[in-house]
């Protein structure tokens, strides 16, 4: 079975710094993976060598391709980042964004033959769909968003938002979805809801996931996988496993919840 995604030896640096340190590992094509680690892990770096924005030693392949192949699939790959910053009256809709997200096919050609040659199962559900207009309504259907096409992103609140630029992403049909810590300032009932449709997307439309957070019992209640990193990797594996696993655990959570702990402490 081909991985969707094969990170090999990464290592990432700047002005003498190392972000990340010979990091490697693999996704396997329906793959929910969480990725935890502190602040400062190197986690959105990770993201940006993922999505060709990045200069790294070692190598990334997706679907096994590398070099201007890899270029080519690209367009295949949604993001959602951490932190959309938008001037709250800019006159766009949520149907505005969501349009923004659509690719013409003739960018999707040359990733699209690749993917056929490597016999990846692509359940295109936006594609089969005629025209943008619907394509729109379906994806923001999926997000749980329909009744609010007409609103003002201005006027959404985080959680709101970050389902408008996944429905963004779907609408072309990534193949892969990269969410770098998406619920970050949102309330815990949008949380819920934000993690209900990554399940949702993740298991009725077949796409992989790859997910950045800082939220444990988020990761064990909705990954299948778990890498844990801090500049290097701490461990890529089952879910079970690592949850099992009090010694990493520990080494997590002292790395990445002194705050947390000292908190703690105090009561």
């Amino acid at each position: 079975m081909t991985s969707v995604l094969e990170v090999e030896d990464l290592s990432i640096g700047y002005n003498n710094h190392l972000a990340v340190d010979k990091i490697s590992f693999d996704v396997h094509e329906g793959d929910l993976l969480g990725i935890v680690g502190p602040n400062g892990a190197g986690k959105t770096t990770l993201f940006r060598a993922i999505l060709g924005l990045q200069q790294y030693s070692g190598k990334i392949k997706l679907f096994g391709f590398e070099g201007s192949k890899y270029r080519s699939l690209l367009p295949l790959i949604g993001y959602v980042p951490q932190k959309v910053a938008f001037e709250p009256n800019f006159p766009a809709t949520v149907y505005d964004i969501v349009s923004m997200g659509i690719v013409s096919e003739k960018k999707l050609v040359k990733g699209a033959k690749l993917i056929q040659k490597c016999g990846c199962c692509w359940n295109r559900i936006y594609k089969k769909i005629g025209n943008n207009n619907d394509k729109i309504t379906e994806a923001l259907k999926t997000v749980g968003l329909e009744s609010l096409r007409n609103r003002r992103i201005g006027e959404l609140s985080g959680g709101e938002l970050q389902r408008v630029f996944i429905a963004k992403s779907l609408v072309k049909d990534p193949l892969l979805l990269i969410l770098d810590e998406p619920v970050t300032s949102v309330d815990v009932e949008s949380q819920t809801k934000f993690y209900n449709v990554i399940k949702k997307i993740n298991e009725e439309n077949n796409i992989t996931i790859v997910w950045s957070s800082h939220d444990l019992d988020a990761i064990s209640k909705y990954a299948n996988r778990v890498a844990c990193m801090n500049k290097k990797l701490f461990f890529h594996g089952e879910k079970e496993k690592f949850f099992s696993d009090k010694e990493l655990l520990k080494t997590y959570t002292e790395s990445s919840m002194q705050m947390h702990m000292h908190h703690h402490d105090m009561h």
